[in-house]
């Protein structure tokens, strides 16, 4: 009697353990879920925040009110075929300045940046991104 109570115990015991098992199957299985789901929403936020994070609106606004002659917003951006264009102007404007078509090839210089500079800082940080950064606008 004794070992058919041994068997009957030894039974229940693996009922139990197999029920115990696929409880700790399942349950991993939800937490293994849940995890793939954070990580996905942590791996959408980060891409968000590093986009923002290379989003140069601000530093190319100012820098085209204040040095834009200069073209140093074009370079930024990564438009070095148009900084030099901008800076290039200057240097002439700056040699022919007494023959006074200097004078209004550094006015022209000057205020191109400066309008772009006011555009650059009245967009939305997204529509700059798109416009200037992704799309690659070089004017206005």
């Amino acid at each position: 009697m004794s070992e058919e109570n041994d068997d009957k115990l030894g039974d229940e015991l693996r009922e139990e353990a197999k029920e115990f098992k696929d409880d700790v199957k399942e349950t991993a299985d939800k937490v293994s879920e849940e995890a793939k789901s954070a990580a996905k929403d942590i791996k959408e936020s980060w891409n968000e925040t590093t986009s923002s994070k290379e989003n140069k609106k601000l530093l190319a606004g100012l820098l085209a009110l204040l040095v834009g002659y200069l073209g140093v917003h074009k370079f930024i951006l990564g438009y070095n075929k148009e900084g030099f264009i901008l800076l290039g102007g200057f240097v002439i404007g700056l040699l022919t300045y007494c023959f006074i078509i200097g004078i209004f090839i550094i006015m022209a210089v000057a205020i191109v940046p400066f309008i772009e500079g006011i555009i650059y800082l009245t967009k939305s940080d997204e529509d700059f991104y798109q416009t200037y950064q992704e799309n690659k606008k070089p004017w206005f």
